[in-house]
């Protein structure tokens, strides 16, 4: 079950990722800082200079232009710094971040990718995490940077009159962290809804455009565009009420600036009557207060954005970190392949109805054993389990006698070829992926391989044979000829095991005789598992075991 983050512990969360830039953060954090003192210098200085001129004290009035003239040129060189820096650490982060969440999928699959939404995926890995340099970039230095001018300003206001510093501490902090704090839990909800609307929407497209030839098919075309209407419009209506109440922040944040800068005047104007504080005292308290709101301002508006980047930053902790299904051993036992064997073993998945119930499984070193059963009956969890997809709830998984959870998952990779119902290519060329299952085959076992596998023939056909371009996904070739494409594929494997899910679906009568005339002259070398509901391929096997509905 997911645990309940606030907007705090996410923040804390994704500051923790920074460790190994704060020297960088600190540098920002400093160059910001100064950016904005030089900024309040320039017009507290400027209304000193004119005070000053106005009051017949012109020579002193002139001695102020190059400490203008310094500020002005220091606030450009001091921001570009600073921005220089805060996108440095933001998108040096996000590299960061995209390997922890790539790591974190190869830890996660592939039980994971059986059951995870694909297109929330992309989501995650894509706009997610690029909307985490809002965060990196524009809010961490911000804090730190309103902190540390709020502080100056108070110490100045402090120097004029101590009143005027307890009249701007309560500006700072209700500009700065009341209404952002206040207006952020009610962003925050609508910031969620837009990046959860996002995901869904993006899935949803995934999978329209991977079934595009079947609603053209069929004409459903139109439920398709209302249903991504109906999406988009829930998306827009969450982004609207985002809107609405970010206008509402940004119009009470300067409405309160107002309101606090009539306060200071009024306080300045009692004192000045009361002869308490002159009035170039009175000016400078003024125009200080006016002057200094941009920091704390800015943390006001981040508000909005940071409702939908701390709903961003919630989902990608969540993949980062949840728990694998099954840890990778690293710390085991290497072994070699004799004999692999399921016994007494229970699964379902995810505590739903039971696949397997007590199921029992030997295979040899050698031959052929085919996995037989009725649709649905588990044929396919049982390769699963072999390759130590999921582990049994009950039961054990052996390899060569040794339970596969004290068996390095290097070492049993290495043992095993896996061809599954649904072939996945690269949008690589028909060489490269036939050569995955080993990139160092020299040409001659490619083709060695594409034969056994009844696909050469086909890739001699084509204009640039072997170095032919798949398409993404493989879409430029048929079902059939991706099957026989990841059939040479794991002919190619050096592994002594070949685990096969219905190999053969999608070919034609004649490919077919070919490619099991192929498993016929390996079953003296390789062991092969061979999971099929057709009866020319059950009679193949060499041992045959039937897979029951519990």
């Amino acid at each position: 079950m997911k645990t309940k983050r606030n907007a705090l512990k996410i923040m804390l969360r994704l500051v923790g990722l920074l460790r190994p830039l704060s020297p960088h953060m600190g540098l920002a954090v400093a160059l910001g800082a100064l950016g904005h003192l030089c900024a309040i210098a320039l017009t507290v200085l400027g209304i000193l200079a004119l005070y000053l001129a106005l009051d017949g004290q012109t020579e002193a009035a002139g001695r102020l232009f190059v400490p203008i003239a310094a500020a002005g040129i220091l606030r450009g060189v001091l921001h570009y710094g600073e921005q220089n820096r805060n996108h440095y650490i933001a998108f040096t982060l996000l590299k960061i971040i995209r390997d922890h969440v790539f790591g974190a999928m190869r830890r996660l699959a592939p039980a994971k990718m059986d059951v995870k939404n694909k297109g929330e995926l992309i989501s995650t890995v894509t706009s997610d995490i690029e909307l985490l340099e809002v965060f990196y970039a524009h809010t961490i230095s911000p804090i730190a940077i309103a902190v540390a001018v709020s502080l100056c300003m108070l110490c100045f206001f402090a120097s004029l009159h101590p009143l005027l510093a307890l009249c701007a501490l309560p500006a700072y902090l209700t500009v700065g962290a009341v209404l952002p704090i206040l207006s952020g839990g009610r962003m925050r909800k609508e910031g969620a809804r837009v990046r959860e609307g996002a995901g869904s929407l993006a899935a949803f497209l995934l999978d329209s455009l991977r079934g595009l030839k079947e609603t053209l098919r069929y004409q459903r075309q139109d439920q398709r565009m209302e249903e991504i209407d109906r999406r988009s419009r829930e998306i827009g209506l969450a982004q609207k009420a985002l809107a609405r109440k970010t206008g509402l922040l940004a119009g009470g944040t300067e409405m309160t600036i107002l309101l606090f800068d009539l306060a200071m005047l009024v306080l300045c104007i009692t004192l000045y009557q009361n002869g308490q504080i002159s009035l170039k005292e009175v000016l400078l308290g003024q125009v200080g207060l006016m002057s200094s709101f941009g920091p704390v301002a800015a943390l006001s508006a981040l508000a909005g954005s940071l409702s939908q980047t701390l709903a961003a930053g919630d989902r990608v902790l969540d993949l980062l970190e949840e728990r694998p299904e099954v840890e990778e051993v690293t710390d085991g036992k290497d072994v070699l392949f004799h004999k692999m064997a399921l016994e007494g073993t229970h699964f379902s998945y995810g505590g739903s109805a039971q696949v397997l119930s007590g199921f029992d499984l030997d295979i040899p070193a050698r031959g052929i054993t085919g996995v037989t059963g009725p649709s649905g009956a588990g044929k396919s969890t049982v390769l699963k389990l072999l390759m130590r997809f999921h582990d049994p709830e009950k039961g054990r998984v052996t390899l060569s006698g040794e339970d596969v959870r004290q068996v390095n998952t290097a070492s049993l990779r290495a043992a095993q070829a896996y061809v599954t119902q649904d072939t996945v290519l690269f949008n690589d060329t028909i060489e490269n992926n036939i050569r995955l299952a080993r990139p160092d085959a020299p040409r001659e076992e490619v083709v060695q391989a594409a034969k056994k596998a009844s696909v050469h023939d086909f890739i001699m056909t084509l204009p640039r044979d072997f170095e032919t371009g798949v398409g993404e996904m493989g879409d430029m070739l048929s079902s059939g000829e991706r099957q026989r494409i990841a059939l040479a594929r794991a002919f190619l494997s050096e592994a002594p095991l070949i685990l096969l899910d219905e190999p053969t679906s999608n070919l034609d009568t004649l490919n077919e005789g070919r490619v099991l005339a192929s498993l016929d002259a390996v079953r003296k070398e390789k062991s092969v598992v061979l999971v099929s509901h057709r009866p020319n391929v059950k009679a193949l096997a060499d041992f045959s075991r039937a897979v029951d509905k519990p």
